[in-house]
């Protein structure tokens, strides 16, 4: 979301850019020949095939109503594309402590991957939920799943985080040989 938001600043940024570059070479031209018909745009022939649209009309009303619609679109990514960070609790007034989410997932990872009943899992992690898929070493899970959740709490339970994440655990068997 932050590459899109990143994208769309620097759209809006070179329109602006550009609007205002245009703006300044036609009060220039304007400036140095003053009743003129304008240098890149016909600024009397537009006013006055703007003059003739109502605003009430069909073309007026679909055009504010796109851009109504392209500035909410605008705002609810705007509003998107924060950080997501994980919140810790401040340590002193005036302090905050944050991480983001792919650290607590390495985290959280490692803390799983350390058990010897496990050859591999995966963690994804964001604000509000981690998710762990591990892979068991062994073809019977037995009391394994309960084991993982509980070392991932564990290494949850260990930072003084704002809001505790929830977890979701799972464990697959051992594949067979082919």
């Amino acid at each position: 979301m932050r590459l899109l938001v990143r994208l769309l600043t620097a759209a809006l940024g070179l329109v602006v850019a550009a609007g205002g570059l245009l703006l300044a070479v036609e009060a220039a031209a304007a400036a140095i020949a003053p009743g003129g018909a304008g240098l890149l745009v016909p600024w009397r022939d537009a006013r006055t095939a703007l003059g003739a649209v109502p605003w009430n009309s069909a073309a007026a009303l679909t055009i504010s109503a796109l851009v109504a619609v392209a500035g909410l679109v605008l705002l609810l990514v705007g509003a998107g594309g924060g950080r997501r960070d994980i919140r810790f609790l401040d340590p002193a007034p005036g302090v905050s402590v944050a991480t983001d989410p792919r650290s607590m997932a390495r985290l959280v990872g490692h803390r799983v991957r350390d058990r010897d009943e496990i050859t591999d899992a995966a963690v994804s992690s964001g604000t509000h939920r981690i998710k762990v898929r591990a892979t068991s070493r062994f073809h019977e899970l037995g009391e394994l799943p309960q084991q993982v959740t509980e070392s991932a709490e564990e290494a949850v339970r260990e930072l003084p985080l704002q809001r505790t994440p929830r977890l979701r655990v799972s464990v697959s068997p051992a594949k067979e040989p082919r």
